[in-house]
């Protein structure tokens, strides 16, 4: 909802940006009495948590300013092969993360009633690429496709028995140890204190004699963006405890979910559109040029032309350039990142975790680090999320492969396309249609901008799993602007006239 002119008006609040800290905040604040104006420089919601079509995507890819950003379009010339749909047929996140059932946001989405406006599809297994002991790479250095498989990572007991036979009796009794200690991992820290700053696949190795082809399998939990040799013990427990204890909450089999019609930047929709409904004024392609201080004001001129005033200018660092790309990267900052159209659904990926489970719209597949022979001393994991047709983000018979590995890693986007590569060599290697490569910046948490002005951080961290820590930072800023620091933080009543549908119907 745009207003016919803004020149000369007075707010309450002004948020520029519609990523998704400042989403969250307009959904917090649409039912309050404020009077808020919400912009967004780009003609497009969502920021760096954007999803775009293929025509978008070239759009954005041309407006940074980093040349590492590129795209390929490499749909096969065979007339009865698969083929790219029309552009609009897609919507590629710029940052997918996984979402834990035991997620504060879940909880968040449901006491604000914004749950009825997604759909939520359940992520199915996590596999770790395995390389033969006798794979050697090409004359380019590029590894075997055909050198590597894939095994099934194992979370529950059923899982254990049931899982490869690769995995002898011996092994499975070690592994449900490990599994059932982790569950408790936080009433038994005298078993691991000695290592918590310790590579985390030393205590393992040390304490329950697991191999290391098991304890790959329980670093590709921790979803680590380095090397076994950095990833630490005080890292690792919890964030495998977190995968775990989500296992079965929202429905048997899954511990995430992942949002429909491209991930987070569906939540800012839902966010902004809450914010809208509650009488915020909404308007997009336009920034703020320049802003002024007077007394307990901030005037603030817009890249449309007007000036308004506000009591309270909430924005990121991004949002107040006037540059339309990502900031500046340092080399080893962030994340090299994917994004691969393949012309296959992959079916072998997304099976049934558990009876009377749904069927997984997504899978985790793990590269774990030094797993290719040709990389150098120095080497990084790769990290595949994968989406099916379900997910509403491609058409049917396709899928969406989604990789990142560490910025510092040498030939990072080569690095990505080997893994996807190596991953579509285990399944009838299918074609890749479409590819897009970028950088990914990650947040900076903004000093103090002084009275007026409450600033979030430029964009998402670089991990691939929602972190609570960004509700706590919306909620601090959210209190600062209502002035209530006894309110209940996103619980809302049912508006007049809504359905009364039940809340366990959002699967």
């Amino acid at each position: 909802m745009q207003a016919e002119s803004l020149n000369d008006t007075d707010w309450d609040i002004v948020i520029a940006g519609t990523g998704l800290y400042q989403s969250l905040l307009a959904l917090a604040l649409s039912r309050s009495d404020k009077k808020v104006l919400h912009l967004d420089k780009n003609s497009y919601y969502g920021e760096a948590e954007a999803a775009f079509s293929l025509q978008e995507a070239e759009e954005w890819v041309k407006e940074q300013n980093n040349s590492s950003a590129s795209i390929e379009n490499l749909s096969p010339s065979e007339e009865d092969g698969p083929k790219l749909s029309f552009p609009r047929a897609y919507s590629l996140a710029l940052a997918p993360q996984l979402i834990y059932t035991s997620s504060k946001l879940i909880e968040c989405l449901v006491t604000s009633k914004a749950f009825r406006q997604l759909e939520f599809q359940a992520m199915g297994s996590w596999w770790l690429y395995s390389a033969s002991k006798d794979s050697e790479p090409d004359s380019s250095g590029t590894p075997a496709e055909a050198s590597g498989n894939l095994v099934r990572i194992p979370t529950n007991r059923e899982d254990v028995a049931f899982s490869d036979s690769t995995i002898d009796l011996r092994s499975k009794r070690s592994v449900m140890k490990v599994l059932r200690f982790i569950m408790d991992y936080d009433n038994q820290e005298e078993l691991w204190e000695g290592y918590k700053e310790r590579p985390f696949a030393e205590f393992l190795t040390n304490h329950f004699k697991l191999p290391p082809t098991l304890v790959d399998l329980f670093l590709a939990l921790t979803f680590s963006p380095t090397c076994s040799s950095q990833t630490t013990t005080a890292f690792a427990l919890p964030r495998i405890s977190r995968h775990l204890r989500s296992i079965g909450r929202l429905g048997p089999g899954f511990s995430s979910v992942i949002p429909k019609w491209g991930g987070l930047a569906e939540v800012s929709q839902v966010g902004c559109r809450a914010g809208a409904v509650g009488g915020a004024v909404y308007m997009l392609g336009s920034g703020i040029s320049k802003t002024e201080s007077i007394d307990d004001s901030t005037t603030l001129h817009l890249t449309s032309g007007d000036i308004v005033r506000t009591k309270h200018l909430v924005a990121n660092p991004v949002s107040l350039s006037s540059n339309s790309s990502q900031p500046s990267q340092n080399s080893s900052e962030g994340t090299s990142r994917s994004i691969s159209i393949v012309g296959s659904s992959l079916p072998a990926l997304f099976p049934q975790l558990t009876e009377g489970a749904p069927i997984p719209a997504g899978a985790v597949v793990i590269r774990p680090a030094g797993s290719f022979p040709s990389e150098t001393s120095d080497p990084a994991p790769v990290q595949l999320i994968i989406h099916s047709s379900e997910t509403g983000e491609c058409p049917k018979n396709q899928c969406i492969i989604y990789a990142s590995t560490p910025a510092s890693a040498p030939a990072g986007p080569s690095l990505l396309d080997a893994a996807v590569n190596a991953l579509l060599a285990c399944i009838d290697n299918p074609p890749v249609l479409w590819r897009m490569h970028y950088p990914f910046v990650p947040a900076r948490i903004p000093s103090d901008a002084g009275d007026g002005v409450h600033l979030f951080p430029a964009g998402m961290s670089a991990d691939l799993v929602f972190d609570d820590t960004i509700l706590d930072r919306v909620e601090t800023i959210w209190r600062a602007l209502v002035g209530d620091t006894n309110a209940a933080f996103l619980v809302f009543e049912d508006r007049e006239g809504q359905a009364e549908d039940e809340e366990d119907e959002y699967l």
